[in-house]
């Protein structure tokens, strides 16, 4: 890694992980069109003529009935799919800061800190707007913590084509560390009845696969049925069941054998489950939770008047805002570093705006906290939907004003006078002038 890297918060990566960052963001981008087409084709089908056949959908159950899996739909979207979303957020996890970048604690300290700040400031602000006010509900103060990846990727490739890749990195790197945070959140604070047996009993298998993942096993028909076990007993256990898919994600090793060839495995495994993540774990639950009807439980007009809506929405869109900003200036007054090459403070504005596109995860926290398809959940849910979308337009004005200056910056990134495949900029080690 360059050395200039430590005197810089945005400072360059290494060029082997910006170029791995680069393929993940494709995907995500991709992974998030189908994300937002989901969530509108529910948001349309729940509010048509034809909104009875969508909520029996929804409702229809499946499954055996040993070990709780008789579930609906929805269920098996939140509970089931959503679990290789965390299993594949875990590998990511894991590898940024065992073999990546982040692996230094002066690059991680930025991201990590951003994501802290980014739920704190809008737990803070949710709880505020419902401790004063009439039929407020304060179970639902983790709802506006959560950033969405696929989401606000997707955004941020669409109008900010050329933002320089140390920032992609930072939004990438926040947005995972967020997801464990949440993670660790549900596991806490939305664990209603904890059976400790099933617990006990889902550490057999997931012992057996780490066993087998250390030992670089490869073969599906013995790794996925032990997932499966796990996911089930810790399902049976009363934990949410996405937990099994980060812990799952956390046994994977991510530096390869010495004498082994080709990438090591958990980023084998990222490239056969992040399509899947992505490109339909994601986008199904989308569908399935983001239904919500605008003339139910009163109509639009008391969602809107809800504290529960008020508090989520301004979470998102002041709070993450907040949060990110002001613990990305609070690092650099404490470490005294540069920003980076390039970049400014308008830019680290545009990203905490980014960040307050919470879907996926917030609205799976909404089911737990409120009750899936309750009233106040229905409002969690017009909040979320709400927040993202004005979040995002904000994003999009700073962003897309910023946009000429990323372009200049990555052509200058991209230059390769050499034709060795790596762009000149990362071969160089000087330290710009402040």
């Amino acid at each position: 890694m360059s050395p200039r890297a430590h005197r810089f918060l945005f400072g360059r990566g290494s060029w082997p992980e910006t170029r791995r960052i680069g393929d993940v963001l494709r995907a995500e981008t991709v992974g998030g069109a189908l994300l937002l087409g989901a969530a509108l084709l529910a948001l349309l089908w729940a509010n048509s003529p034809w909104a009875t056949a969508y909520q029996d959908l929804v409702a229809l159950e499946i499954g055996p009935h040993r070990l709780h899996l008789h579930l609906t739909l929805a269920q098996w979207a939140s509970d089931g799919l959503l679990a290789i979303f965390f299993f594949v957020a875990g590998l990511e996890l894991k590898r940024e800061f065992v073999a990546g970048d982040l692996r230094d604690p002066r690059r991680a300290i930025m991201p990590v800190a951003a994501a802290v700040g980014g739920m704190a400031a809008p737990a803070l602000i949710y709880v505020a707007v419902n401790a004063v006010a009439a039929g407020g509900m304060l179970s639902g103060w983790a709802v506006p913590t959560a950033t969405d990846i696929a989401f606000a990727l997707a955004v941020l490739g669409v109008i900010a084509t050329h933002l320089p890749a140390a920032l992609r990195t930072f939004l990438l790197t926040l947005a995972v560390v967020d997801d464990l945070l949440a993670i660790v959140i549900i596991a806490v604070f939305y664990t209603s009845a904890l059976h400790p047996l099933p617990l006990l009993a889902a550490l057999v298998p997931l012992g057996l696969f780490a066993v087998l993942v250390q030992r670089r096993v490869r073969s599906w028909w013995l790794l996925l049925p032990l997932a499966a076990a796990t996911w089930a007993l810790v399902h049976a256990s009363g934990i949410h069941a996405t937990v099994a898919g980060v812990l799952l994600g956390f046994m994977v090793p991510v530096v390869r054998r010495a004498d082994g060839p080709g990438p090591g495995l958990a980023e084998h495994f990222e490239h056969r489950w992040r399509p899947l993540s992505a490109g339909v774990a994601v986008p199904v639950f989308a569908f399935f939770a983001a239904g919500v009807s605008l003339s139910g439980a009163g109509g639009l007009g008391a969602a809107l008047r809800d504290p529960v809506t008020i508090g989520v929405a301004a979470g998102l869109i002041v709070g993450k805002c907040v949060g990110v900003l002001g613990a990305a200036w609070l690092v650099r007054r404490v470490t005294r570093a540069s920003l980076g090459d390039g970049v400014s403070w308008w830019d680290v504005l545009g990203l905490s705006l980014l960040a307050g596109i919470g879907f996926t995860v917030s609205l799976l926290i909404g089911e737990l906290a409120f009750g899936a398809d309750s009233a106040k959940d229905e409002h969690a849910r017009i909040g979320i939907l709400g927040g993202s979308l004005v979040a995002a337009l904000l994003a999009t004005v700073v962003l897309r004003i910023r946009n000429r200056h990323y372009r200049q910056v990555c052509a200058a990134e991209e230059l390769d006078s050499d034709a060795d495949g790596v762009p000149d900029v990362y071969q160089q080690d000087a330290v710009p002038p402040r």
